[in-house]
């Protein structure tokens, strides 16, 4: 079933958006930042875009992937939002990063909500489901698996968004993550030479990246090997799938197809796109996403 999901983050909202930015409020602050798919213009003034606590500036006034923040008086460089699956408090700590990232992708969590009923529905059936995230990144995934009560192997190359990651846990009053740093598709070949076998696995792969000893990863190239592993190690019964794709230009029934190549056709799934609308009524994609259950 193709489906357009935005969920429910009161600690989260989409401004504005247009001339290739967007204005966001995560908590109590407001960022500026660069959005390649704000065609369109804007709606609100620019003299209310310059009230934002922080914004993004480009360093060399074209590429939107580096620069630095300006910051309003009184800005933190880091503070905390709170996202409510499900009746769990997950806590998040944000902050401003030289690629233009804050921490979070607010729209994944439909996907949280996703994760945490496929968990929650293991255990109530007395089992401990096990769940991967690979490319986990600060581990708002983890965390929804964790508090439903699934034992989760978090996978990402970079250390230090592992240890953020790992406060984020701390901060939400949770424990019991085993953390892997290390390239996500060096470690599902390993899994699988292993013969481990998962209830769940979350694929959320950059569309460009480096593994941790400097291995190169090119979505295009790589998703098929990934695939092909991931299908190995998922269990053949009582499991799910969740697979983002952030690239611009591969759509929702692409992310289909190749999973369903690897997989199988599955009992139920679900794909689209993931966005949130501003206050002028425009929306803004965010994400394909793909999402099965067996």
């Amino acid at each position: 079933m193709q489906e357009q999901l935005t969920p429910d983050f009161p600690d989260y909202e989409l401004l504005d958006t247009g001339d290739f930015e967007k204005l966001e409020r995560f908590g109590r602050h407001v960022t500026r930042r660069p959005e390649p798919q704000a065609i369109w213009r804007r709606t609100l003034p620019e003299a209310e875009w310059r009230r934002a606590d922080a914004s993004f500036l480009r360093r060399d006034g074209r590429s939107d992937e580096r620069g630095e923040w300006r910051l309003a008086p009184k800005m933190p460089d880091r503070w905390t939002v709170e996202y409510d699956c499900r009746g769990v408090r997950l806590r998040m700590r944000l902050a401003l990063t030289s690629f233009k990232h804050v921490g979070i992708f607010p729209e994944q969590a439909a996907n949280w909500d996703f994760i945490f009923d496929r968990c929650r529905e293991a255990v109530a059936a007395g089992r401990t489901p096990r769940v991967l995230n690979l490319f986990a990144y600060t581990g708002g995934a983890t965390l929804a698996a964790r508090a439903a009560g699934a034992e989760v192997t978090h996978v990402d190359s970079v250390r230090q968004v592992v240890t953020w990651a790992r406060e984020n846990m701390e901060a939400s009053g949770l424990d019991g993550v085993r953390w892997i740093v290390e390239d996500a598709l060096k470690f599902v070949q390993r899994e699988v030479r292993r013969g481990n076998v998962y209830d769940g696995i979350i694929l959320d792969p950059p569309a460009y990246g480096r593994g941790a000893n400097g291995e190169k990863w090119v979505l295009e190239e790589g998703i098929g090997e990934m695939l092909a592993c991931c299908a190995r190690l998922l269990a053949p019964l009582h499991s799910f799938l969740v697979l983002n794709l952030y690239s611009m230009g591969l759509s929702p029934m692409l992310a289909r197809t190749a999973v369903r190549q690897a997989f199988g056709a599955p009992r139920e799934e679900q794909w689209g796109e993931l966005c949130f609308t501003d206050r002028g009524g425009k929306e803004l994609p965010l994400g394909t996403y793909y999402r099965f259950v067996r």
